[in-house]
């Protein structure tokens, strides 16, 4: 069959920069196909670096590759043959994203495409080489800035500049030129090519619900992104790990006359930064706004004003939006002028320094940085251009490359004006799948700006149809939440597009996947009123049906439980992700959580096997594996590994797949073998890194013993040892003696008898913790660290919270807080806890769950943002326990072939609902309690051949209904 035909294809690139930074290349092949025979399947088999869109005659036939580490690239199989016009001419067309940076989901690696046509006779059909030819796509701007450090670029196309029938049989493409060879099957970096092991994500076309609001508005005059991290540390542009560093950004603001201008940065991307003009540096009191939006309202005079910023901080690659407002015409040009270079490559911007940097690695010791370069301080006096001279060795023009032509994103957000219209309701037309165009108004002199609400926050690639005059320009700039006048920015994530029209009618689809549930839509420069006939997206995730069911007594868990399967859908992408918006990125230890709701709502195990697989392909970066992976970052989370183990031994319970375990558990060998030689002479593992369990004031230090990371890797080295039996009973034995060993260290240099808890932490200098949380105490008791005495004080501490110690800081914390209530019995805590948290973002219109509660104070950079993410996975706890324990539905056997049906009442009167089965379909059940005869009457209906128990509640007699399917 056709995996088994042998590669012919070739590595195909341009004979230009083996890893261009945000390049947009085309690769076209037409061919005449000859039909063998009636019966003839036609497949073809594709990967590239970084993605690729694959065309066949003009129709999108899919995406890819999905992200793996470049030693072991994903490639993808399409079946053709209907797309394929036998006896005729055909078209194969590719459009390759080649980041030339690394993300938190790629590595970089070189720009390059494979591709190989065969058919079921085992012939090589077509195959890449050097008859192939290519262009770089002219529409897209390769100067368009970073989404995010977790992410690659922004979309900015100008539909004018390109022919968009590139992809279609009969296009002209004599002046596109051949493609290189850069290399056969095995070349590196991709020694290993392996087949895409899920199915393809789905495209489901998905309409908004309102217009949610129509205002005219005026913009700030000018901004600009600059990529400051890649400039000043040009090594950056390899890994996505942290660099710290400090240095000056210089530039000439150019005036005709004397005149006030308002200087913004809208966002920093975590940098520090202060500025001087004409060598007057401005303090604290001179700049307003709320952070991260700091603006500063500046006296310009005529001719050349010399501006300069002291920046510094640590960057991952966000961008520094930097902008600039002012009712008279300005210039922004180098201070370099006189020796800009003719071609152009050189921005308005030149820097000093850095005078010192260092790359940070969590789990490496750390370089400290010297703040006080006595070049650093001396430049402090510069007043003007041409005193830069004075630091010929410090002294860098910025490349264009880092420099974006205008910020799309401050342009969405910083507006001097805006005044809100009645929505005329012929303009819903826009949202509404019909074919009458919404006629969006032309304001002389203004900007007119659409909000559209989808109704849900969703994730995946916007598509509109427009008519317009050339030169419109259309910028989105997606959302997740606004109320009551309120718009919360997506800081720290550029999440705006931006079209410029041609002449008449248009359709675009976006290549860009975007997370969000409202969609600003500005129209600029715009010579007639816009038609715009629809904006929807094409909703992408992991390809699941929607199995689970629940409902109860109480809308409100039924609610919660909704926002959780929808939270947990659009987290599920070729991995579980964190968030569909500001990272998309697949963390570790997110993912164990985010794997047992999945079970409960979909049903699905070859995503969580696919997760599972990747992270041992990090042990290149470190043997104690990557908390997220595969990813430029280098970056190790203990607990994240540990989850990760205890996470395969709960795959292989809920599918019976012994075979993974087998091939998963030298992995999990490997690197606990690793962690277990960072024991300190107590038994206790002590070490650096990023020893993260939640977001709240815990004491848990990025070097020493923490109390929590102890615990978890008891419970990580018991669930391996579980794994282990019958694969390797002498490590799984060595791995229970160690864990036992822990708990007993744990016990004897963790447990306050003052306090009777356990500490948060001992400091690397051996200071004890002073501090005492509810996150350590849940730990213990739910690894089963504590016994007797020591266990009842655990569990009345469960129950009821002493008010002194740090409480629950987040959805992802509470998801071990309610383990450790079920393991308790306590149901009627847990149900309480979600009406009261979750409930708080249901009256706030949530539709996916929040990262963060509602104004905690641990809300990363702002405490007064409801939450930082409004949809992300870790938070969805609610769609597992409310189907294994309220339903009751647990699996007694690896595969489930038995299964406990034990449902928990507490203070609810019904339920009923579906919990999907490993392979074996799915078991509906509904019960209702009749307090007064004290009798649960479950009605199930499920596979006959399952073997059920079934317990009812205390003081309750079961009356049973069971259909039995098969």
């Amino acid at each position: 069959m056709n995996e088994k035909v042998p590669w012919k294809a070739q590595w195909i690139w341009s004979g230009g920069e083996v890893s261009p930074r945000n390049e947009w290349r085309c690769f076209r092949k037409q061919f005449h196909y000859s039909c063998a025979h009636y019966e003839e399947q036609v497949n073809i088999k594709i990967t590239a670096d970084s993605r690729y869109v694959l065309y066949v005659n003009g129709t999108l036939v899919g995406r890819g590759p999905v992200r793996s580490w470049p030693f072991e690239l994903a490639f993808d199989e399409y079946e053709i043959g209907h797309f394929l016009n036998a006896g005729a001419d055909n078209t194969i067309a590719v459009i390759v994203m080649h980041y030339g940076v690394p993300t938190f989901q790629y590595l970089r690696g070189r720009g390059g495409l494979l591709a190989q046509i065969d058919n079921n006779d085992r012939k090589v059909i077509l195959a890449t080489d050097s008859t192939w030819t290519t262009a770089i796509h002219s529409g897209y701007d390769s100067r368009s800035s970073r989404m995010s450090c977790q992410l690659p670029f922004t979309e900015i196309i100008d539909s004018r500049d390109w022919d968009e029938s590139w992809t279609e049989t009969g296009f002209a493409d004599d002046d596109w030129e051949p493609s290189d060879v850069i290399g056969p099957v095995g070349m590196e970096p991709w020694t290993s090519l392996i087949e895409r092991d899920i199915p393809p994500l789905t495209e489901e076309p998905v309409y908004p619900v309102r217009i949610e609001s129509l205002s005219r508005v005026k913009p700030r005059s000018w901004g600009v992104v600059l990529d400051l991290r890649n400039h000043f540390v040009p090594s950056s542009e390899q890994h996505a790990n942290n660099v710290r560093f400090y240095g000056y950004v210089t530039t000439v603001i150019r005036t005709n006359k004397p005149v006030r201008a308002i200087i913004g940065i809208v966002d920093g991307g975590r940098l520090s930064w202060n500025c001087s003009i004409n060598g007057v540096w401005l303090d604290e009191n001179d700049y307003y706004g709320e952070k991260p939006e700091r603006y500063l309202d500046v006296q310009l005079v005529q001719g050349d004003n010399f501006f300069m910023m002291d920046i510094q901080g640590s960057s991952h690659g966000h961008g520094f939006h930097f902008a600039i407002d002012c009712d008279e015409p300005i210039e922004i040009v180098s201070p370099l002028e006189s020796r800009l270079d003719p071609a152009g490559t050189r921005s308005p911007f030149a820097t000093l320094g850095p005078f010192d940097y260092v790359e940070i690695i969590d789990h490496q010791p750390e370089r400290p940085i010297n703040p006080s370069h006595p070049d650093f301080m001396q430049a402090r006096k510069i007043a003007g251009a041409s005193e830069l001279e004075h630091f010929k060795g410090w002294l860098r023009p910025v490349d264009n490359r880092y420099v974006s032509r205008d910020d799309v994103f401050s342009k969405c957000i910083w507006k001097k004006q805006s005044v809100q219209m009645p929505i005329p309701y012929s303009l819903q037309n826009a949202v509404i799948a019909n074919r009458a165009a919404a006629v969006v108004p032309v304001y002389p002199e203004e900007h007119t700006e659409l909000i559209i609400d989808f109704g849900k926050e969703f994730s995946g690639y916007i598509e509109f149809e427009a008519d317009a005059s050339g030169g419109t320009v259309i910028d989105f700039y997606g959302f997740e939440f606004m109320r009551d006048g309120y718009r919360q920015e997506m800081y720290e994530l550029d999440n705006t597009m931006r079209y410029v029209c041609k002449e008449g009618h248009q359709t675009y689809s976006s290549l860009v996947r975007r997370g969000f549930r409202y969609l600003m839509v500005t129209v600029r420069n715009a010579t007639k009123p816009l038609k715009l006939y629809r904006v929807s997206l094409f909703q992408s995730n992991y390809a699941v049906a929607e199995i689970g069911r629940f409902q109860c007594s109480d809308p409100l868990l039924g609610d919660i439980w909704e926002i959780s399967k929808h939270t947990t859908r659009l987290c599920m992408e070729d991995t579980f992700v964190d968030c569909p918006a500001f990272e998309q990125t697949f963390w570790v230890g997110d993912a164990r959580n985010e794997a047992l709701v999945n079970y409960y709502v979909f049903g699905d195990d070859a995503i969580v096997k696919r997760c599972l697989r990747l992270v041992p392909g990090s042990n290149f970066q470190s043997p104690l594996y990557g908390d997220q992976v595969p990813s430029g970052w280098s970056s190790v989370i203990p607990n994240w590994t540990f989850f990760w183990a205890i996470a395969c031994l709960e795959l292989y319970r809920y599918s019976g797949d012994r075979k993974f375990a087998e091939q998963i558990w030298p992995h999990i060998r490997y690197t606990l073998d690793h962690f277990l030689e960072k024991l300190d002479d107590n038994g206790l593992l002590n070490m650096k890194g990023w020893n993260l369990l939640d977001w709240a004031p815990i004491d848990q230090p990025n070097d020493g013993v923490v109390s929590h990371q102890n615990m978890f890797f008891v419970q990580a080295l018991r669930s391996a040892a579980l794994l282990a039996d019958g694969v390797d009973e002498e490590c799984a034995e060595r791995y229970r003696s160690r864990a036992d060993d822990m708990k007993t260290a744990i016990n004897a240099f963790l447990w306050s008898k003052e306090r009777q808890a356990f500490v948060d932490c001992i400091h690397s200098d051996g200071r004890i913790s002073e501090t005492f949380s509810m996150q350590t105490q849940v730990v213990a008791y739910l690894c089963g660290i504590a016994d007797d005495t020591r266990l009842r004080r655990l569990e009345t501490y469960i129950v009821t919270p002493p008010h002194e110690f740090v409480q629950i800081g987040s959805p992802f914390m509470s998801f071990f807080y309610y383990e450790a209530l079920a393991k308790l019995g306590r149901f009627d805590v847990m149900l309480d806890d979600m009406r009261i948290q979750y409930g708080k973002m249901i009256e706030h219109d949530a539709t996916t769950c929040w990262e963060m509660y509602p104004n905690s104070t641990e809300n990363r950079a702002n405490p007064n943002l409801l939450t930082r993410s409004h949809c992300h996975a870790w938070s969805a706890g609610p769609g597992y326990f409310l189907g294994a324990f309220v339903l009751g539905v647990r699996g007694l056997d690896p595969g489930w072939s038995k299964v406990l049906v034990e449902p928990q009442i507490a203070d609810l009167s019904w339920a009923r609902g579906t919990v999907p089965l490993p392979g074996q379909g799915r078991i509906d059940i509904s019960w209702r309690a009749d307090r007064s005869t004290r009798k649960l009457h479950i009605r199930i209906e499920a596979p006959s051949a399952l073997e059920l128990s079934i317990v009812s509640p205390e003081g309750y007699e079961a009356v049973i209904e069971r259909i039995g399917l098969g």
